[in-house]
């Protein structure tokens, strides 16, 4: 019974063809990925060995996922860049750097980042000679570092020579692959599955046979090859146990081969399906050790392929020789690889096989995969920490120590996102230990957080840490006491959270400003601004103090609650640098967002749209959602109302309340009042820490506008209960721009414009001089009113906030003075993207520099260069450098 691969391609003319088209799209320059899925058997590998086959002129470069190397970091990158990292010198050292970290050749902590920027460019360089057929098999079983970094590399191709193809089981766990162009492949058709048949069976068959086969295998490519070879056409028209899944009697079918094998040469195979990078002098090391001759060879080749590399004939194949092994005989095969393992070259792989190896607790062995865990994190590889632990905390024999390797180990699983597996292992501690007990609580309350499941709130989890630790660790209460506050800031439930966190523990004369910002929160909750101003102000006025840098959020929504601009700068700049440094997908994009968004209220809307291309960057990079508050922000600000209100529109209910501050801003810029007063009232009576706030002398100009002076001046007292507890011109001169609307008294706006009078308020006074200029215009006073009316116009208009210079063009002509039309800005006309790319080449950044910078190919940055110099009809960098909306 042959079997060839054209056999096994039979009825998969369809995916054959999209493959091919795939590599001469990758061959025109234009390249793509592809993620082929279906059940074990079903042509998955068949096909990747034709496009192997079919790919002439390219370099070809593969790795395949092992189900045993899952925890190991950057395995499979590893494995797929091995045949290009002689390129490794020609990377910039910082990029070089990080990949020789990631795939083991140098030691540190590597930016990951800059991995799978540094893998691109790796890659990039190696497409110079040739185009570049990337494959990957198994992908199922990629360690999750390799996963990220391959998704990443697969959104990144399109304008280059390469093309990307994984193969993946169905169904997997991999939800970076799952956003990816991809085709699942489907049982074959009654027609094909009987031709398949005919070519591998050239025996007549009995139609009773025959059906039994079809019936049997439900269009299963490598079933139909399989069953009849290892049960029998005589057992298939006897009938036989058959498993419950078409992959199961594959399994099953590869098992009876090995049942059939000698006890050397099934040994042999389990050695080999338990050694997964397939190194062949790993193998023979170990096989010598345990006494296996290489005789063994010649009984167990029809299952393994034992060349410059150790393959099996299928993945199945693998993983049913490695669980038909008696657990005894597993424990043979990864003793003798742990004693063949160099300790220096790889001494993690070595520690991993010495606890498969292990029958029972073993604390040497135990501490040896908590070093491996360390070496993983430092590595970047917190799936393959979490699995060390995980093992490591197995095999402790001391209660208190197995309790802190379980909780390290839930911990790096909830920073993979691995949510399920961290809640099954808390499960499992036991301890009668304050500290274990509080850090068991704080991690079901950040895994309730990002489950949010039924009534399990993450804020109570909080509190009962901070109230176990009140008595033996004051201070660590303190901090949990703080946190509950700032998620339930975030989540809602606040009144409840303060009101436990009264119980915190009293501050002694040692503490730091967390106790102070604990007190002063609880305050502006129970007792209001005045109250909580005097203990939150000099706090909140100090951007760099410490309680900052691990709460950067909280910072920046009380500096916007005290209207303290400084702080709002700061904290945000401060959070920017820390998430550069630190390479955190997490963090960085929140700090990005959150200067976006300072930026914008500065006036500064080539920074603000800089910022957010970058977010989006790493957004699309991560296969993260983009936070979409500082777009919001922005397109308040900018007055585009078509562009804005389609933005709004696209926005998620949970962004309801910035969205109703930014459509009473763009209302009031559109002089459409009554529409601005009933978002700057939903966006008030939310009552939310910050926004809020910022609403309310939107609310106040509105009213004002829409003759409702009574909810004006509500508005303005309670915007004076927060500009005064933050005593900052930011919010002193928009309270007095709000208390002259009210009262019209003139020497408010004067005040309002004089307060606002920094470069960074800009935008504030130039809104001062509009409504200045619109009250003495009112006041039949023409010649002050065009003054005013000039300087708000001019400030608007160069500012680019479009509604709003419109409506001062709007009093101008009320004046009967003509304006001038705004100029449009070479900007105007770019995407944000376009706008950064834009900003960095007319810095003197390279297409490879930006590139590096935006997580792009070199040739992607080029074709936005193209677009740019089409739309702005430029022919070259130096004109770039000369516009002045670029420097």
């Amino acid at each position: 019974m042959p079997e060839t691969l054209m056999q096994l391609l039979i009825g998969r003319q369809d995916e054959i063809h999209r493959l091919e088209l795939l590599l001469k799209e990758a061959r025109e320059g234009r390249g793509g990925a592809l993620v082929l899925r279906g059940e074990p058997g079903i042509g998955k590998t068949a096909l990747l060995r034709h496009l192997d086959e079919t790919a002439t002129g390219f370099l070809v470069i593969r790795a395949s996922g092992a189900e045993f190397e899952r925890e190991l970091p950057f395995a499979a990158l590893h494995q797929l860049l091995a045949p290009v990292t002689r390129r490794l010198p020609e990377l910039p050292a910082p990029h070089r750097k990080a990949l020789e970290i990631a795939v083991g050749l140098d030691t540190g902590a590597p930016d990951p980042f800059l991995v799978g920027v540094a893998a691109l460019g790796l890659l990039v360089e190696a497409v110079r000679e040739r185009p570049l057929l990337c494959v990957v098999d198994d992908a199922q079983w990629l360690d999750q570092s390799s996963v990220k970094a391959l998704a990443f590399l697969a959104r990144r191709i399109s304008a280059e020579p390469i093309a990307l193809v994984f193969a993946a089981r169905e169904p997997s766990r991999l939800p970076e692959l799952d956003q990816l162009p991809g085709h699942s492949l489907r049982s074959l058709g009654e027609p094909e599955a009987r031709a398949l048949l005919a070519a591998a069976v050239r025996a007549p068959l009995d139609e009773r046979v025959r059906d039994r086969i079809l019936g049997e295998a439900r269009g299963n490519p490598l079933a139909l090859v399989e069953l009849p070879r290892t049960t029998g056409l005589t057992g298939m028209a006897g009938g036989f146990a058959q498993p419950d899944s078409v992959p199961g009697a594959i399994e099953q079918s590869f098992r009876t081969r090995l049942e059939l094998l000698p006890p050397p040469a099934r040994l042999l195979v389990t050695l080999a399906a338990a050694e997964p990078i397939g190194d062949p002098g790993l193998l023979w090391s170990a096989a010598e050790l345990i006494g296996i001759d290489k005789a063994a060879v010649a009984h167990a080749d029809a299952l393994v392929e034992f060349g410059t590399r150790i393959r099996f004939s299928h993945p199945l194949a693998r993983s049913a020789a490695y669980r038909a092994a008696t657990p005894d005989e597993r424990r043979r095969a990864h003793e003798a690889l742990a004693t063949v393992t160099d300790p220096i070259a790889d001494p993690d792989r070595k520690a991993w096989h010495r606890a498969q190896a292990s029958a029972g607790p073993d604390e040497q062995v135990a501490a040896e995969l908590e070093i491996s865990a360390t070496r993983a994190r430092e590595r970047g590889g917190i799936a393959a920490a979490a699995a060390f632990l995980e093992r490591s905390a197995e095999l402790t024999t001391s209660p208190a120590r197995r309790a802190d390797r379980v909780l390290a180990a839930v911990q790096a699983k909830l920073s993979v996102g691995d949510f399920d597996k961290a809640a099954d292992l808390l499960t499992t501690v036991r301890t009668d230990d304050p500290s274990q007990e509080a850090r068991a609580d704080l991690l079901r309350g950040r895994l309730s957080f990002v489950r949010r499941r039924g009534n399990d709130s993450p804020t109570e989890h909080l509190l009962s840490a901070a109230a176990r630790l009140a008595a033996t660790d004051p201070a660590w209460s303190r901090e949990c006491y703080l946190d509950a506050i700032e998620m339930g800031l975030l989540l809602g439930g606040l009144d409840h959270v303060v009101e436990a966190a009264r119980k915190a523990p009293p501050a002694d004369e040692s503490d730091t400003t967390p106790a102070a910002v604990l007190t002063g929160l609880i305050a502006l909750v129970g007792d209001g601004h005045r109250a909580a101003g005097e203990i939150l102000r000099p706090v909140v006025a100090d951007a760099d103090d410490e309680v900052w840098e691990g709460r950067p959020s909280l910072g920046f929504m009380l500096a916007t609650e005290l209207w303290n601009f400084d702080t709002l700068h700061g904290v945000a700049a401060r959070a920017v640098a820390a998430g550069r440094e630190s390479g955190s997908f997490h963090a960085l994009p929140i700090a990005l967002a959150m200067q976006a968004t300072a930026k914008a209220h500065s006036g500064d809307f080539g920074s603000a749209m800089e910022l957010i291309s970058e977010e989006e960057a790493i957004a699309d990079a991560t296969g993260a959602a983009p936070l979409v508050y500082p777009r919001l922000h922005l397109a308040a600000l900018r007055g585009r109302r078509e562009e804005a209100l389609e933005l709004f529109a696209s926005v998620e209910h949970r962004m309801s309340l910035s969205v109703h501050w930014a459509t009473a801003v763009l209302n009031n810029g559109l002089a459409d009042y009554p529409a601005a007063l009933e978002a700057a009232k939903q966006a008030v009576e939310y009552g939310a820490v910050g926004t809020a706030g910022l609403a309310l002398p939107e609310l106040v100009e509105a009213a004002m506008r829409c003759g409702e002076p009574e909810a004006a001046a509500a508005a303005l007292t309670s915007l004076q209960e927060r500009t005064q507890a933050g005593g900052h011109a930011w919010g002193l001169g928009v309270e007095a721009y709000a208390r002259a609307l009210v009262t019209e008294d003139e020497s408010a706006y004067q005040e309002a414009i004089s307060l606002l009078d920094e470069g960074a308020l800009v935008l504030y006074r130039a809104r001062a001089h509009l409504l200045y200029g619109e009250w003495l215009r009112r006041q039949g006073r023409r010649r002050d009113a065009r003054s005013a009316l000039r300087q708000a116009h001019k400030s608007l208009s160069d500012l680019g906030m479009e509604a709003f210079a419109e409506r001062a063009a709007g009093e101008l002509r009320a004046t009967g003075e003509q304006t001038r039309r705004r100029t449009s800005k070479a900007s105007d006309q770019l995407t944000m993207q376009e706008v950064h790319i834009a900003r960095l080449v007319a810095d003197g950044a390279t297409s490879k520099e930006v590139a590096a910078k935006l997580f792009l190919s070199p040739r992607t940055v080029d074709a936005h260069l193209r677009n740019i110099f089409r739309k702005l009809q430029l022919t070259s960098r130096r004109q770039l450098r000369d516009l002045p909306d670029f420097r």
